[in-house]
């Protein structure tokens, strides 16, 4: 594991009360964990789901805004994205203290010095000013010290973005469409900044802000593309815009409140002045780490864990709640009353960890989404694959909502009308998207329903072929629950059309049987053409290991898209005694199993394989799902800030941790959760309906790795997996861990009994 010495610098330096008090779960949440190398998660402050994300942006380069030092600094923005791959997104109404000269707008600076905390970011400039941050779910709080020598300035450019390019409509690319700004008074300026493109290729969105400081302005200029006037105001014509502020009186400390708004400047001031007013920097602060503390309390761990160990858990908790963004009352798109979230990035990869994390910790926020991503359906045709911007935008395989929902309904979550999100889930299976797939929709859905399969020549056939069967089940699922047996009965039998793929006849490395392309005339393709040579038709040979495609083929558009044929072969997570018996039974499976992971078959950093470490419970071997699910978090996670193996995809990779770590697991879509070695002794859910379940690991240890036996409310327990019902009745599931694998855990539930 790689050293967790930088971390602890940072607590016992940084933040010395943090490392002695031990009162507060927060204090071991770490920001910058994942914040290097593939995790890309936001640093700065933020509340649970909130609006704004502010932190540095270290040129418009990186999707979080941030990199470590010694990267310059241009400013800091108020809207970010935390744990994408892909383009950037957002990055918009930037702000820069300097001091010195006011006539251009090129300035920025390079950091001293930094703090990252949960709720407050500070940093030193090597110009000698300290910029500290904290933030509410609208509103950013700023306090900027400035040396005692030279003025005290601030430049607001309101045409910042980030993912900047020259090249016009470049894919992923965000682009400007337009920014006014207006000084309003001597301590206030407002504005918007209107940017289209980015990851999602989406829509132009429009950040509105309302920007108020307590220490008058003395002097002020405005600039509209290259050129600085004295103007109050510069009105939209399609070039950036910003402002410039000197302030006047004798001091060094200036306090900052920056509203935002998707809506108007006007609401921007509103909620400026709703979630800040009357309130100091400390105030915002401390009130922004109790609604933190409240939510992570939810969860509460073995307080003799290693303190690596809590820093890992608490930090991945406070990563899942992050994203969507809730921006309830802030649609500009329609104005009904009822919940609306963006920025799911995305629910390909939440819809697996996250959302029921979620489901345990805080159902009634699921319910909000569920109801959110109904009402996008309703009002803008498909609910969301991904969205960002206020627009749907990306769908990387089937319609993975429908696995949300289904996930929702067959856990019993309140609060959503099942039969309106039936009808959405509907919208998928039935309706093809018309020439807009990559935005929503189920792309190749006609070929899906006449061949049952995707035909290789349609972008991403395999993962869509596999993950249309996962959301017809999922569709099954609600159907059943709401009592429509002949609905429910069409989409089992549908759920099956991974089969058509999957080609029985096919060795590789010792393993039978993988998804592999076949044409639309039922011919499977050894084969597969590159280019658009008429006259020589080149081929590049098709392989389960054949990843992404060679360089030449558009990676937008290979059979698998993010993994291969090896790791899709293994994601049929609603059929897998199915998939056992394509496989040639138990034993083969098993030998299949052990070449994936011995092999480096296994991706760890991506969604794709997720659930593999855990398919040999249905084969009676949890023994070996924890051993892999151990392996995997001993080489891979740690406290550092490289601590991620892969983008934290807005919470995925971190809450698939949170789950593993307490020695549960999570098939989206069933009521159920998978049982294995934990890495704590003990983890104590807080439910919502007062009670708690606690999963405990008596004599637990590097040697003690193996469940040797099990009770649930001290009635021995002989299942490999736990019902959520039995989780809402509160409890404690005791694990007795010994030094071999014994026979436990032999049984799942009968199938039958899991789908009921």
């Amino acid at each position: 594991m790689r050293s967790s010495l930088y971390a602890l610098s940072i607590v016992f330096l940084v933040c010395p009360s943090m490392a002695f008090s031990g009162t507060r779960l927060v204090d071991y949440v770490d920001p910058r964990i994942g914040s290097e190398g593939l995790g890309r998660v936001v640093v700065g402050p933020c509340a649970p789901f909130g609006m704004v994300r502010p932190s540095p942006d270290c040129t418009p380069s990186p999707n979080s805004g941030w990199l470590p030092m010694p990267e310059r600094v241009d400013g800091f923005s108020q809207v970010h994205v935390s744990g994408t791959g892909g383009g950037p997104k957002y990055g918009n109404i930037l702000l820069l203290p300097f001091n010195g000269g006011s006539d251009h707008t090129g300035m920025y600076d390079y950091r001293e010095n930094e703090t990252i905390l949960p709720a407050y970011y500070s940093c030193s400039f090597k110009s000698g000013i300290k910029t500290e941050i904290t933030s509410t779910e609208r509103s950013v709080a700023y306090r900027f010290v400035y040396p005692e020598s030279g003025t005290r300035n601030l430049k607001i450019d309101a045409g910042f973005f980030l993912g900047e390019t020259p090249v016009p409509d470049a894919r992923e690319a965000q682009q400007f469409v337009g920014s006014e700004i207006q000084v309003i008074s001597d301590c206030a300026v407002s504005g918007y900044s209107r940017i289209r493109g980015g990851w999602n290729n989406g829509r132009a969105y429009t950040v509105y802000f309302y920007l108020e400081s307590d220490v008058p302005f003395s002097e002020t200029s405005t600039w509209k593309g290259e050129n600085v006037t004295d103007s109050k105001f510069q009105i939209d014509t399609g070039e950036k815009t910003g402002a410039l502020l000197r302030f006047g009186e004798k001091g060094d400390t200036v306090n900052v409140r920056v509203g935002i708004s998707f809506i108007s400047e006007l609401k921007a001031r509103y909620n400026c002045e709703k979630e800040t007013k009357g309130k100091s920097f400390g105030q915002i602060r401390e009130e922004l780490l109790g609604r933190w503390e409240e939510l992570l309390k939810r969860v509460e761990i073995d307080p003799t864990a290693q303190e690596e160990h809590k820093r890992m858990f608490y930090t991945a908790l406070y990563h899942t709640m992050l994203m969507p963004s809730d921006r309830s009352g802030e649609n500009p798109l329609w104005s009904d009353p009822v919940p609306y979230y963006d920025d799911f990035y995305a629910l390909w990869d939440t819809y697996r960890t996250s959302m029921p994390l979620m489901t345990l910790i805080d159902s009634g926020r699921v319910s909000e989404i569920v109801n959110s991503l109904v009402n996008i359906c309703k009002r803008d045709g498909f609910m969301p694959d991904a969205r960002s911007g206020n627009c749907n935008g990306r769908t990387q395989g089937g319609s993975t909502a429908d696995i949300v929902i289904a996930d929702a309904c067959v856990k019993g979550v309140a609060g959503i009308d099942y039969d309106e999100a039936l009808r959405a889930m509907l919208v998928n299976a039935t309706v093809p998207p018309g020439g807009n797939e990559e935005a929503e929709g189920r792309g190749g859905l006609r070929e899906y329903l006449e061949l049952g399969y995707i035909p290789h020549g349609i972008a991403r056939a395999g993962n869509r072929t596999v993950e249309y069967s996962l959301c017809d089940f999922a569709i099954h699922q609600v159907a059943k629950c709401l009592g429509n047996d002949s609905l429910a009965s069409f989409y089992l039998r549908q759920s099956e059309s991974w089969k058509n793929l999957w080609r029985d006849d096919y060795e590789h490395d010792g393993a039978r049987g993988f998804i592999m392309p076949k044409d639309a005339s039922g011919n499977w393709l050894d084969e597969l053409p590159f280019g658009h040579s008429k006259s020589q038709r080149p081929t590049y040979r098709y392989t389960p290991l054949t990843f992404e495609g060679p360089w030449y083929t558009p990676w937008w558009n290979m059979f698998f898209y993010e993994a291969s044929s090896w790791e899709y072969s293994l994601s049929i997570p609603h059929d897998v005694p199915g998939l056992i018996a394509r496989c040639g039974g138990n034993e083969a499976f098993d030998r299949r199993l052990d070449t994936f992971f011995e092999k480096g078959y296994f991706n760890v950093n991506n969604e794709p394989s997720f659930m593999s470490p855990c398919l040999y419970h249905w084969i009676g071997r949890p023994d070996k799902s924890g051993e892999r699910v151990l392996d995997i978090i001993r080489e891979n996670y740690d406290d550092s800030p490289q601590g991620l193996p892969g983008n934290d995809d807005s919470g995925a990779m971190s809450s698939w941790l949170v789950f593993n770590m307490c020695g549960i697991y999570p098939n989206a879509g069933h009521d159920y959760y998978l049982i294995h070695t934990p890495v704590l002794k003990s983890a104590a859910f807080k439910l919502e309906s007062g009670k708690t379940f606690k999963i405990t690991a008596d004599n637990l240890s590097a040697d003690n790795r193996y469940i040797i036996q099990a009770y649930l409310n001290d009635v021995p327990y002989d299942y490999s997996t736990i019902r959520h019902s039995d989780i809402m009745k509160g409890g404690e599931l005791r694990l007795v861990m010994g030094a071999m694998a014994g026979k436990w855990g032999e049984r799942m539930f009968e199938e039958s009994e899991v789908k009921k």
